[in-house]
């Protein structure tokens, strides 16, 4: 938002994503995207359903907008993908073909009812793997493409060395890497990933380093 043009400032109300990691859905409609010059208008394009995240109409204004979650506009066929970037938190227009997809990163998981296992992932949502499997393939800081809304998984993409990844913290926010090790670290230390770019390396901490593809990004995630 542009500095000492308003007095307030709508707050991302406790959802899915981080208050200081998410941006409020009126800030986006009326200051990001202009689709209204005042709180007012912003506030009724939204109660109109006239905006979707990740497939869904939201009517609350406070609604926290966070990472990799896709923003579609119906009337003016449009569509935009929240991103990291040097500045924070960005949108980026993306194609049409792109709008039902999304990546999101196994945040943690359990085992429910039946003897199924939950997914947890990054932005609040939960997977149920229904499918059985000998053995668990599913590690924490994996990334899933999924479709949207209906939660479907396409992808599964490993966090291993040669995998895409792309920096979500940190003085590197928004560069696309690739991993060339991953450090364990022994007590309270966070774990470690060395990551390439351009045959130059650096280390960032694992929490930051959110998995997109393998040989390259799955989906449109820089500008």
């Amino acid at each position: 938002m542009p500095r000492k043009e308003k007095k307030w400032v709508v707050r991302p109300r406790p959802g899915p994503h981080k208050k200081f990691e998410s941006i409020p859905l009126l800030i986006i409609a009326r200051d990001i995207l202009k689709l209204a010059d005042t709180g007012k208008e912003a506030r009724k394009i939204i109660k109109a359903k006239e905006i979707l995240v990740d497939g869904k109409p939201r009517l609350d204004q406070k609604y926290p907008v966070g990472l990799f979650d896709v923003i579609t506009i119906p009337k003016l066929k449009k569509q935009y993908r929240i991103v990291p970037s040097k500045n924070g938190l960005t949108l980026i227009e993306i194609p049409k073909n792109e709008s039902g997809l999304k990546l999101c990163r196994v945040k943690g998981k359990s085992m429910v009812k039946n003897g199924i296992l939950q997914l947890n992932l990054h932005d609040g949502k939960n997977i149920l793997v229904k499918e059985k499997v000998k053995k668990d393939p599913y590690k924490t800081g994996d990334s899933l493409l999924i479709e949207i809304p209906s939660q479907k998984i396409k992808k599964h993409i490993k966090m291993e060395k040669g995998s895409t990844s792309i920096i979500i913290g940190g003085q590197s926010m928004g560069i696309v890497v690739k991993i060339k090790e991953i450090i364990k670290t022994r007590g309270r230390q966070p774990n470690k990933v060395i990551c390439e770019k351009k045959d130059k390396e650096f280390e960032a901490i694992k929490n930051y380093v959110f998995v997109v593809g393998k040989t390259k990004p799955e989906i449109k995630v820089v500008a």
